[in-house]
């Protein structure tokens, strides 16, 4: 049972990274560790923000509709 749950987790791992859903949890560790007096964003404000800096630079992803 518990390498069935190692390997669960392997793959819940796997799959956040691919599709850059661990982005935010990333950014709030950046955050607290280097600025800790800063505010960390919310996960909204983080996406937007993402987003429009994305939409600004054509080299930082492909956006289609």
């Amino acid at each position: 049972m518990r390498s069935l749950r190692r390997v669960l987790d392997g793959v819940r791992w796997y799959v956040r990274e691919l599709t850059d859903e661990s982005a935010y949890d990333r950014y709030v560790a950046h955050v607290r560790s280097g600025h800790p007096d800063a505010e960390v964003p919310s996960r909204r404000d983080f996406e937007r923000m993402r987003t429009d800096r994305q939409e600004r630079d054509p080299r930082q992803g492909f956006r289609c509709c």
